[in-house]
């Protein structure tokens, strides 16, 4: 099928709840992408992060075959020795001997932190979480999200009991919590929000306060973990330990994974029949996590995101330098938001045009999550695109966004 006859076939059978690029990829390698007229593409946002390791990486397609040929799915009713080989992977990798629940979303995970705090706190319902956050989509997550665009069409009934304050204001966080605060919820680093990383003061400052009140400290790190900031968890980064982690994207490679990881202490408030999830933790996507921690750890993945960080950032300030409409390029690891003064929807369709694969958030933040893989040449070749594409100004973006 070629991509018109795609389209065409989604027109008719797909409900229209996404607004889709014209375009139809069929195959991809690192960071390379390719659509059905064979059509090569570099990508800059593979996934929307979830292909950390780059499209189709050779150890996770070697596990996902190796366990497709064994098991690919038992209930949780069941021990599954590969759930247990990850959760205490990630135990280890995390410094916290943290417990793990593994779901199938970042959104799934974030529901089940939500449920873990409330029932760890004793009656204690109230969480905080921050303005501009985003932490998913289902009914709990969008009432955690400090956005209320996702709200609408959902009111008046959201789930009660969450507070938005400023991000990075700890005075602002400290002002809003009572006597019915269980937790705060935070972004280590707000993605969809336009990549606002959060200053070191303000997350020692959040430990501090959580366990002076006896909260809990949730660190949403569906964007920020595992790889993405050069650390295996996105806390290690910043040196400032949770309570409870959750984590998805970027997991099990390609396959839809999420997953709660909470200190020891906590894990017995999910008692049984509390929380569930029917496909979560099945052998098939815990052997596509096992490898990418593998991976992680042994193949200077690590090293390589690190080194990518500082040769972005030293490109990103070359680009800004320049007369191409940057207003600010923030970056944390290898989590880019490049802020325009126009708006960036007719950049993206442009660098589409040109074989490039970037987004676009709040109308004018262009967003670049590269997979931990990408070389400095092939960064190089998307970044010489991106400046062609912002020295020429579509006609509708000729107008400034305000910041």
């Amino acid at each position: 099928m070629n991509t018109q006859e795609i389209i065409k076939l989604f027109e008719q059978h797909v409900i229209p709840n996404y607004t889709r690029v014209p375009c139809a990829l069929v195959r991809g390698e690192g960071s390379w992408v390719w659509d059905a007229e064979g059509k090569k593409y570099l990508d800059l946002f593979p996934g929307w992060g979830v292909n950390g390791l780059g499209h189709c990486h050779p150890a996770v397609v070697a596990a996902v075959k190796k366990q497709a040929e064994q098991l690919f799915h038992v209930p949780n009713n069941y021990y599954i020795r590969e759930q247990g080989r990850l959760a205490e992977l990630m135990g280890k990798l995390s410094g916290m001997d943290g417990r793990c629940f593994f779901a199938n979303s970042g959104a799934e995970a974030n529901e089940g932190a939500i449920k873990l705090a409330r029932l760890h706190s004793n009656g204690r319902t109230g969480l905080i979480t921050a303005l501009n956050s985003f932490h998913g989509r289902t009914f709990a997550a969008i009432s955690a999200t400090g956005q209320p665009k996702y709200r609408e069409g959902f009111l008046p009934e959201m789930v009660e009991g969450f507070t938005h304050v400023p991000y990075n204001d700890l005075e602002a966080m400290r002002a809003a919590v009572d006597e019915n605060t269980c937790a705060i919820m935070i972004e280590p680093v707000q993605g969809e929000g336009g990549v606002y990383p959060a200053n070191q003061e303000y997350l020692e400052g959040l430990r501090e306060l959580c366990d002076l009140k006896n909260l809990l400290l949730i660190f949403d790190e569906v964007q920020t973990s595992p790889g993405r900031l050069g650390t295996i968890f996105g806390f290690q980064h910043f040196g400032v330990i949770p309570d409870i982690l959750t984590t998805a994207k970027a997991l099990a490679g390609g396959l839809p994974m999420g997953a709660i990881m909470v200190k020891p202490e906590l894990a017995p408030s999910l008692r049984p029949g509390s929380h569930a999830s029917t496909f979560g933790g099945s052998p098939l996507v815990c052997a596509a996590a096992i490898a990418v921690f593998e991976t992680l750890t042994t193949g200077g993945v690590l090293a390589n995101v690190k080194r990518m960080t500082k040769h972005f950032a030293k490109k990103l300030q070359e680009l800004q330098q320049k007369d191409l409409g940057i207003r600010e390029v923030r970056q944390c690891g290898l989590m880019i938001g490049i802020e325009l003064t126009i708006p960036g929807a007719g950049i993206v369709r442009r660098c589409l045009e040109k074989g490039l694969l970037i987004n676009c958030t709040h109308e004018n933040i262009l967003r670049l999550l590269p997979a931990f893989t990408i070389t400095p040449e092939e960064a190089d070749e998307g970044l010489e695109i991106l400046e062609h594409c912002l020295s020429y100004i579509p006609e509708e973006n000729k107008g400034e966004v305000k910041s």
